[in-house]
Formats: C-alpha cells, structure tokens, sequence
C-alpha cells in the first residue's frame, strides 16, 4: 500500500468516480451492456449501484488502500474488502478520476490489506 505523503487523501477521495467496465460484467449494467473479457473477474451480480462502488472506491483512497504509481493525483490502484472479497479498482481516466474495479482470487490481495480492513 502506497500513498505520497505530501497527499490529502480526503481530497483525492473527493474527486474519484466508479464508472465500471462491461469487461468484468455478465449483465446489463451502469457499464453498459455486458462485454465480458475471458481473462476478467466478473463482478457479482447482486453489485448494480453505482453510487454504493464509488462510495467503497473512496473509502479505499481515505484509508491509504492504493497502489501507485500516482497519475495526475490519482492513484493507479485502489483496494476495497467487502464481505470477505477484495475488490481492486484500477484508474481508468487520469484526467477525471474514473475507475472500474472487478474482485481478486485472494492469492492476489496486496500485502497488508487485513491491516487495512481487519
């Protein structure tokens, strides 16, 4: 987990967006209709909010759950764990601040993610 310390990451927080990818979805969704990758995770179906993703993205960023490199005051990775699955958001617009985000098999949760969430 990484975060420059010259970084508020309140304001960072702040300013990121959830916009999904049709590549992680099998269904319909704020993403588009579902284009999925056959070496991409699929979100589970039961996430459809928008809102409630990009509420998990920035509690990622508050809490220091990045990754860098740092683009344009973003960072390139953002790590969220909920109900036991860790979800990684990946910067997909440094200009705006977008995300998508798909879960992690757990041999590929980033070291100190328990220190984070536990």
């Amino acid at each position: 987990m990484f975060a420059p310390p010259d970084i508020n990451l309140d304001e960072v927080a702040s300013r990121v967006n959830y916009v999904g990818s049709p590549e992680h979805k099998d269904f319909p969704s704020f993403a588009g209709q579902p284009r999925p990758r056959g070496d991409a995770s699929l979100c589970p179906r039961e996430i459809r909010d928008a809102a409630v993703v990009t509420e998990w993205l920035r509690s990622a960023i508050r809490r220091g759950s990045t990754g860098a490199p740092w683009e344009q005051g973003f960072p390139r990775y953002a790590w969220h764990k909920e109900a036991g699955t860790v979800f990684e958001a990946r910067l997909v617009n440094s200009g705006d601040g977008s995300y998508k985000g798909y879960p992690l098999n757990e041999d590929e949760w980033p070291p100190g993610i328990g220190e984070k969430y536990d």
